[in-house]
Parts: C-alpha cells; sequence; structure tokens
C-alpha cells in the first residue's frame, strides 16, 4: 500500500510535467536540471568531514561556478553556430548548393533560384520588412527563455544545496517530493549522459569521414567545422538527432556533386544503423530501456506536445521506468 503523501508526490510530479510543457517552460527545468545534477555530483567530492559553515560556503561557490561554466558553453556554441562568422558560412553553402541545383534544373524552374548570396541576404532582408512585427515577438520570447533559463539554473543551484539537509527532519509530503526530484534528477544525468557518449562516438565518426576520408578523396566540403559541431549538438537528441545532422550533411554534400551526396548518405547510413546498436546498449544499459522505447515515446508526446514534448520524452520516459521499478510494478 502506497503512503498518501506518496501518492500526493506522484499526483503534484505528473501535474508539473504537465504544467512545465504546456507553459513551454522546459528549456528552464532542463537548465535547472543541469546545474542541480552537475552541482551534487561535485559537490559529492567534498570532504565529509568540514565542518558545516565551510561546506555550505564551498557548495554555494560550486553552485556559481556550474552557473557560470554552463552559460558560457551555451553562449560559445550559440555564438559559434549563429554568430556572424556562421551565418556567413552558411549562406555559402547555400548559395553553393542553390548553384549545383540550378545547372541540373530545368530552365523555367532555375530561374526561381537567387544566383547570389548577395541576392539571399537581400532576399532575407525583404523578409525581415515584411514581418518585423512577427521577428520582434520572437525577440521578445527570447529573452523570456533566456530569463526563465537563468532563473531555473538558479533555482537548480538552489535545490541542489537544499538537498543536503537532513530529509529525515521534513514533512511527510516533502520528503516524498525530494525523493521525486531524486529519481528525476538520476534518470536526467543518466539519459544525458548516455546520449552524450551516444553524440561524442557519432560526432567522432561523422568527423572522421568528412575531414579525413572526404579530403583523402579530394573532396572538401563546405563549412566542416559547423557541420561536425551541429551533429554533436543534434546527437543530444536520440534517435532522431542523428537523422537531423545526417539530412543536414547529406544536402550540402548534394551541393557539391551527386557522388558527394550518395557517398555521405551511405555513410551516414550506416552510421545510424551503428547508432541504433549503440543506442539500445548505452541507454538500455543507463536507463532500461530499448532504442525503438525511446522513439515510441517521442512520437506520442511529440503529438501531444510538439517539439517540447519529443524533447522531453527520453527524460520522462526514463524518470517513469525508474519509479515504476522502485515500486516493483516492471
Amino acid at each position: 500500500m502506497i503512503p498518501k503523501p506518496e501518492k500526493s508526490s506522484y499526483l503534484l510530479a505528473i501535474a508539473m510535467v504537465l504544467l512545465v510543457l504546456h507553459f513551454q517552460l522546459l528549456p528552464a527545468v532542463i537548465a535547472g536540471l543541469a546545474v542541480h545534477v552537475v552541482t551534487i555530483k561535485l559537490a559529492q567530492r567534498v570532504p565529509g568531514h568540514w565542518g558545516n559553515m565551510a561546506r555550505e560556503v564551498i557548495l554555494g561557490l560550486l553552485a556559481v561556478c556550474v552557473v557560470v561554466v554552463l552559460l558560457g558553453i551555451g553562449f560559445g556554441l550559440w555564438s559559434f553556430l549563429l554568430g556572424h562568422h556562421g551565418m556567413a558560412d552558411l549562406l555559402s553553402a547555400v548559395a553553393e548548393t542553390l548553384d549545383h541545383i540550378k545547372r541540373t534544373l530545368p530552365t523555367n524552374l532555375a530561374v526561381s533560384l537567387p544566383d547570389t548570396v548577395e541576392e539571399i541576404q537581400s532576399n532575407l532582408v525583404d523578409l525581415m520588412r515584411e514581418n518585423g512585427r512577427h521577428l520582434s515577438e520572437i525577440g521578445m520570447e527570447g529573452v523570456k527563455t533566456f530569463a526563465h533559463v537563468l532563473l531555473g539554473m538558479v533555482i537548480g543551484g538552489m535545490t541542489a544545496l537544499h538537498s543536503f539537509k537532513g530529509v529525515e527532519e521534513w514533512p511527510a509530503l516533502s520528503a516524498a517530493l525530494h525523493n521525486r526530484l531524486k529519481v528525476l534528477s538520476e534518470s536526467f544525468y543518466k539519459v544525458v549522459f548516455a546520449q552524450a557518449k551516444i553524440s561524442t562516438l557519432n560526432t567522432i565518426l561523422t568527423a572522421i569521414y568528412l575531414a579525413v576520408i572526404l579530403p583523402l578523396c579530394g573532396v572538401h566540403l563546405p563549412m566542416m567545422t559547423m557541420l561536425i559541431i551541429f551533429t554533436f549538438v543534434a546527437g543530444m537528441l536520440p534517435v532522431v538527432g542523428n537523422l537531423i545532422s545526417n539530412a543536414v550533411i547529406v544536402v550540402i554534400s548534394l551541393g557539391v556533386s551527386p557522388a558527394v551526396g550518395g557517398a555521405s548518405l551511405v555513410f551516414l547510413v550506416l552510421v545510424h544503423k551503428l547508432e541504433y546498436f549503440t543506442n539500445a546498449k548505452i541507454v538500455g544499459g543507463e536507463v532500461h530501456a530499448r532504442a525503438w522505447e525511446l522513439l515510441c515515446a517521442m512520437i506520442v508526446m511529440e503529438a501531444i506536445f510538439g517539439i517540447g514534448g519529443m524533447v522531453a520524452a527520453p527524460i520522462v520516459y526514463a524518470w517513469l521506468k525508474s519509479e515504476l521499478k522502485d515500486l516493483e510494478l516492471v
């Protein structure tokens, strides 16, 4: 028989998941969980014989350092992928791809495509002028999302510090909610850590193909560095992330030649097959879930909550399985 505080904590946890996805607070929650988990993992290395005051000061400094480092990594990736040079490289690659497609398309279709990077930029400027109000709203949404992420990171650090206080002294419902947070943070850590290993493997194989194999064959793909970093970032999304990065690489490869595009497609299909098995082994070993289970969860949650649901699905599914396992129901 499950105690009443435990039942209440489960109901509150379900309600919080629904509210987070409905109000699009997932970036803040993920940022908060990241700070919470990293701070706890680092804090576990702090010697236990130190005084309470010294321990609390060190834990606070750890939380601040984790927030600063994660923000730095986030800004670094953002500026590299979306900064001036990144956009210039992207536009150049698009122009080269369009130029190649124009040479293969019938004349009546080719004339509708822009000829140069300058023409693409001009089209983008016209689009911005026509949709200025919508872009302004998007900009305000970006500012609001950043504020949510920052607050989420601060809350994550505070909850990490609070986790080291005596849970046995807490009221029953507070202790039960703390257990839900503990299981969630462990599930988050397992999913992210497992996916980081998979994404790193995919990125290494893709980097070997782009930076070694293709150049040895006399082919130099544009935006190679950005494609490698994008492969790692997209690969953090289980199963479908690899498909997204593969599609981008194949499109860029087609801009060089159909043969390079075909070779990239064959290579990346093989990598994707390897990723499927490694996903089943690594993620399955960490969270006891096969790749098809995660994919089904992602499809269902994407249908209900959109992109946010798809991103949250692996974490929520791993959390659910951990809770069911603790209850000895699976």
